[in-house]
């Protein structure tokens, strides 16, 4: 207690003489109760990782002055956020700048469309200054306080960003925090020879100092390359690089790379970032003995970050970006941590349900997944940029009686269509021939089985409805991969681009279609059948804030094909009844009675009211029911 009571009297003293004389009193007064309930926190995370480093309290000082200079010089980031993502109203999408809507000022033309839908945030896919060539979709930053020239100006997205405030818009940035490129500033110095910046990197020049490491390590990109090292001629010396051979790790325990690394994160926020999404932070901290990944400091690192920007602008949330063990992502999510986690569990149960027509997976996979700490949500999707990696704990799978490595072999070949009488039409990302493992690329649609002859009564277009029903009534903020909306297909063309012809996600990542945009609004087009389901269930989800802050229970297996869960809050109770299957089901009394459905409940969604002569459950359909008397 003494150490951070001194070192909190010896910094608010230094930001004194500092900062005092600069602004008004009052403001400066908010400043110094705002810094003494937010240093604490900081103090110490950051005594956590670097207490034993000599020079600590120099880059405590350091990280501290960089937060007020913020805070006091940027009051549209000191509120707090208010939760906001708790709403029923939150909504999330997901999208390229140049696939939806060419560059940035392009967007400006995009508020519309993204207001008809509902959508309230938006998460738009690195936009920062990149090397030309494969940039790994954006996620081998050169520069993250330049926007992509190619994109636009930091003027166009701080203009654009005033539009989203007017539309109610939440914009979501990536912190890519693990590693920058190697043709970044700090790259650069390093190969010239600067010590200093050698020593922001894990650079080898002894191969025997990588063993110790890399006995753990996995391959990430299996058919790209293996190992997690890259030589480099110029430091004459390997240097790690966990995912591309382009993209050099940081060295989290020279707590310089935090420092600079804090300034990194406030220039995303200073470009209007209300949530920023912290890319691949399993990765981040290094010992030696251990796969390196989700190890206890790298959670502590996350906390640090948090700490810092609840003391440099406390308005903007961290999200978690762990596609990892289902057990280990829960663990980023906390107020003190990461507020939002994406859900990759949920997303490959919901596709592992969909392929097998049973259920019994999904409910052991999420029943005890769902309760997180106050103030925090799961972010729920069905795709997004990445692939599909079969995410669902092996333990689940033993307790169904299901193999875990055989039951993904049967999912990787129904995904890509190797398995008979699949409807999938997916491709397979990172083969890896040593184990026939991989994940799956594919949109929404193609995944479903929809093609260019699919009309709207196929079950296909009864499966993106379905799947968006579960999202939507789930506890969490949905979000969509903008195309879906529109079932978008496959596009084969990125095979005819250099840069990404070796990377198969490209397939999903298609660009915003004018022209089948406009069909939404012609009736009796799948674009128009799809859109509409989505944008209705968008809007009956607003309207009951029982989707927002009420509880969420899963039912146990009622029959195989069903997923059955309801939200509570108060006197508001909805039950959600998902059909897996293409056959129909009959409910029984006693189902329907140990559900506790009656015939006073209605159905939300608008398909059918059910009653006591009325319990048969549609191939693919979904039923938000309600009490009709509430």
């Amino acid at each position: 207690m003494h150490k951070l009571t001194s070192a909190y009297e010896r910094i608010l003293n230094s930001l004194t003489d500092r900062y005092q004389s600069e602004h008004s009193d009052d403001r400066w007064q908010a400043f110094r109760l705002h810094f003494k309930d937010s240093f604490p926190a900081f103090f110490n995370q950051l005594a956590s990782l670097y207490d034993d480093q000599w020079d600590f309290y120099y880059f405590l000082e350091r990280c501290s002055n960089i937060a007020a200079r913020f805070w006091l010089d940027q009051p549209a980031f000191n509120r707090p956020h208010a939760n906001w993502f708790e709403s029923s109203d939150c909504v999330g999408a997901s999208a390229y700048v140049d696939l939806f809507a060419e560059n940035i000022s392009g967007l400006e033309n995009r508020i519309a469309y993204l207001e008809e839908l509902g959508v309230t945030y938006l998460h738009l896919m690195p936009l920062f200054e990149v090397p030309a060539g494969d940039s790994d979709g954006g996620y081998a930053v050169k520069d993250f306080g330049q926007v992509n020239p190619e994109l636009g100006t930091n003027e166009d997205l701080k203009r654009v960003k005033s539009l989203f405030i007017k539309s109610n818009i939440k914009l979501v940035l990536d912190f890519v925090f693990n590693h920058v490129s190697d043709q970044h500033q700090w790259a650069i110095k390093a190969k010239q020879g600067d010590e200093r910046a050698k020593r922001l990197f894990w650079v080898f020049e002894n191969k025997q100092d990588i063993e110790q490491y890399s006995t753990h390590l996995r391959d990430i990109f299996p058919d790209k390359r293996r190992g997690c090292f890259t030589y480099n001629a110029e430091l004459h010396a390997e240097v790690w690089t966990t995912f591309n051979s382009y993209q050099w790790d940081l060295n989290y325990s020279n707590p310089d790379v935090f420092t600079l690394m804090s300034q990194e994160l406030l220039k995303i926020v200073e470009l209007g970032a209300d949530v920023v999404r912290l890319d691949a932070l399993a990765f981040t901290w290094k010992e030696p003995g251990t796969s390196c990944e989700n190890l206890n400091k790298a959670h502590t690192l996350v906390k640090a970050f948090n700490a810092f920007l609840n003391m440099a602008a406390p308005s903007v949330v961290l999200k978690s970006e762990a596609i990892v063990a289902p057990d280990e992502v829960v663990k980023y999510i906390s107020e003190d941590e990461c507020s939002l986690s994406y859900n990759p569990n949920l997303m490959a149960l919901l596709w592992e349900a969909l392929a097998t027509r049973q259920t019994q997976l999904l409910i052991e996979g999420t029943q005890h997944r769902t309760d997180l700490p106050s103030h925090t949500r799961w972010v729920n999707y069905l795709r997004c940029h990445d692939d599909i990696g079969w995410a669902f704990a092996d333990h689940d799978a033993w307790q169904r009686g299901i193999n875990p490595f055989d039951h993904r072999q049967f999912l990787n070949n129904f995904y890509t269509g190797k398995f008979e009488g699949s409807f999938a039409k997916g491709v397979p990302f990172q083969y890896n021939p040593e184990n026939g493992d991989c994940r799956i690329s594919g949109t929404l649609a193609s995944l479903t089985g929809v093609d260019s002859n699919t009309n709207i009564d196929d079950l296909s277009v009864k499966r993106i409805i379905m799947l968006h029903g579960v999202i939507m009534a789930f506890k969490g903020v949905p979000l969509l991969y903008l195309g879906d909306e529109l079932a978008t297909l496959n596009d084969f063309s990125y095979s005819q681009h250099s840069d990404k012809a070796n990377d198969s996600r490209w397939v999903h990542r298609v660009a915003f279609g004018e022209k089948n945009a406009k069909k939404r609004q012609l009736e009796g087009t799948l674009e128009h059948t799809v859109f509409n389901a989505i944008k209705q269930q968008i809007e009956i989800r607003a309207e009951h804030s029982v989707f927002g802050h009420g509880e969420l229970n899963i039912e146990p297996l009622l029959h195989e094909n069903l997923f059955i869960f309801h939200r509570s809050q108060e006197l508001d109770r909805v039950i959600v009844v998902a059909n897996f299957s293409e056959h129909s089901i009959q409910l029984t009394n006693e189902q329907r009675e140990s559900l506790g459905i009656t015939s006073c409940y209605r159905d939300l969604l608008g398909k059918k009211i059910f009653t006591t002569n009325v319990s048969t459950i549609n191939p693919y359909d979904i039923y938000w029911l309600v009490n009709q008397h509430n």
